[in-house]
């Protein structure tokens, strides 16, 4: 349980409230007594169970189950249509920056994962971990238990991140793993090249997923304050780099720049819901605005 507090803050939850994830389209479900299937019918094919909570169907009671536990459960079918996230965390070496005084994107990566995947679990739907470089390294399948948020935490506890990344191939690659329309968050600073990015998001768009794309930043790539002769290092096997950077500042702002407009443009023409988040940014903040937006939209549904 320790390794899910790392990436769990309490004030954090505290401050999300009754706020929801929504899925805009018509994916898996929504949240909290809003499972209404876009499917005629009712599946046959038998899922799992869960624990009976006040408002559920009593005709999916397991009676079976009450006779030998004395509790209620309900009896979960395929086409029970609960909302089924997946948290893509990209874990490459460009990742691993932390400006001065702040954490590593690729810490507060795993806290938005963590934060999500809370979110879903406390609402009873299905949430999953993907560990992406340039492959998928770690996979933890949909579930819907409390306990789950645990494993998800181990996943990211045990998380290395030395390597390069490879989104199309890696993103092609899980979009063949999903079930259909779910909600799949990524969770990167989006340091490849544009065509091979956008290439795995239509690979998960094709498969009806609502794609959303959380850009990690620090506040020193997006800024650029340095000021005196400095050492970069290279991430991701490029060699470093000692220059004036005063001498570079606005160009390397300009092009900076045009970069992330033509992301946000690319990811807007796809149907991508694209946040720029930096690593500055109180969590509470960024997801309280986030999902407020996204309630409010699902609420025009």
């Amino acid at each position: 349980m320790e390794s899910s507090r790392q990436y769990l803050d309490p004030k954090v939850l505290d401050r999300l409230g009754r706020l929801e994830l929504r899925a805009r389209r018509s994916v898996e479900g929504f949240l909290s007594g809003l499972h209404k299937s876009p499917h005629r019918g009712a599946s046959v094919e038998f899922a799992e169970h869960r624990e009976y909570v006040p408002g559920d169907d009593l005709r999916h009671l397991d009676w079976r189950i009450f006779g030998r536990s004395d509790r209620f459960y309900i009896k979960r079918y395929e086409e029970e249509t609960n909302l089924r996230l997946t948290v893509v965390l990209d874990t490459s070496e460009s990742m691993a920056y932390a400006g001065e005084g702040r954490p590593s994107k690729f810490r507060y990566g795993a806290t938005i994962a963590a934060t999500l995947a809370y979110l879903v679990l406390r609402h009873r739907d299905a949430a999953s971990l993907a560990l992406i470089d340039e492959k998928l390294e770690t996979f933890v399948p949909h579930a819907t238990r409390p306990a789950h948020l645990v494993t998800i935490a181990d996943a990211l506890e045990k998380a290395v991140v030395t390597r390069k990344t490879n989104p199309e191939l890696v993103l092609r690659e899980l979009a063949t793993k999903l079930p259909p329309r779910g909600v799949v968050a990524i969770v990167s600073d989006l340091f490849a090249p544009q065509e091979r990015v956008l290439a795995g998001v239509r690979a998960l768009r094709s498969r009806g997923q609502d794609v959303i794309v959380f850009h990690v930043l620090d506040r020193d790539e997006v800024e650029f304050p340095f000021d005196r002769m400095t050492k970069f290092e290279g991430l991701e096997q490029l060699d470093p780099l000692t220059i004036d950077p005063k001498a570079i500042r606005k160009a390397y702002l300009d092009v900076f720049r045009d970069w992330q407009t033509a992301l946000k443009k690319a990811f807007v023409g796809n149907g991508v819901d694209y946040r720029v988040v930096l690593t500055d940014t109180p969590l509470d903040v960024v997801l309280t605005t986030f999902l407020a937006l996204r309630q409010k939209h699902g609420a025009r549904r």
